[in-house]
């Protein structure tokens, strides 16, 4: 008798339970946050804990599994700074097998030597978009509305997010048929909540997760649950 071999029904019971935690991984809603410094969590105490797609995790809990794809300074144009298209990021969403996806992508183009390409931003938007619905997941795209710019700060304006991305993006979502998530009438009576002027903190993060979380549960009793 091989005394370092288990027994048969061992074995059953270790490829059983093996079996089971790969089905309750796959069986997850995967949630692929795609966007800029706000998604990533600049200037956020414990981005790690606090950022939105952090809290949105807490919120929706254990069925889910929602990664952070925001990278700072990210444009949406493609013939901006810093275009999404190009980072390591957007192939890590891609690769990601997402059921949701959240693109909010707009602050860093109204920088303006990125807005001098404003005619190309909803084609762009678009084909961002149609990318993801491509994959075999067949994903709900969900568009997030910037946030309000509490202070221009860096090329970051208020005037070019509220007159003209806002309503670029309404556009695409009568277009595509894809949910608005409107993040900028959440913020817009705490920008209290926006300290630099352009990234929320903590606090602000929170009423983001908040709303996004609304969005793809369709619950409203959803609450916040940050305490910073």
């Amino acid at each position: 008798m091989n005394l370092l071999k288990p027994p048969n029904h061992l074995l059953f019971l270790i490829v059983a339970a093996l079996t089971c935690a790969a089905c309750s991984l796959s069986a997850k809603i995967i949630v692929s946050c795609v966007g800029d410094s706000i998604t990533f969590g600049a200037a956020i105490k414990d981005r790690g804990k606090n950022s939105y797609p952090s809290q949105l995790q807490e919120l929706l809990g254990d069925d889910y599994k929602v990664n952070n794809f925001g990278v700072n300074g990210a444009t949406l144009l493609k013939r901006g700074d810093k275009p999404y298209w190009k980072l390591e990021a957007y192939k890590k969403a891609l690769g990601s097998n997402p059921d949701i996806v959240i693109i909010k992508l707009g602050t860093n183009d109204t920088k303006p030597h990125n807005w001098k390409h404003k005619k190309e931003y909803k084609a762009d938007y678009k084909e961002l978009i149609s990318s993801f619905q491509k994959l075999d997941t067949k994903p709900r795209v969900l568009i997030a509305f910037p946030v309000p710019v509490a202070k221009d700060r860096w090329g970051i304006n208020e005037k070019a997010v509220s007159s003209e991305v806002i309503p670029a993006l309404r556009e695409v979502s009568n277009e595509t048929g894809c949910e608005i998530v409107d993040l900028y009438t959440a913020l817009n009576d705490h920008h209290d909540l926006i300290p630099d002027g352009v990234h929320p903190n903590g606090k602000g993060a929170s009423i983001i997760a908040v709303h996004v979380a609304k969005k793809i549960s369709g619950k409203d009793s959803v609450q916040s649950i940050n305490k910073n």
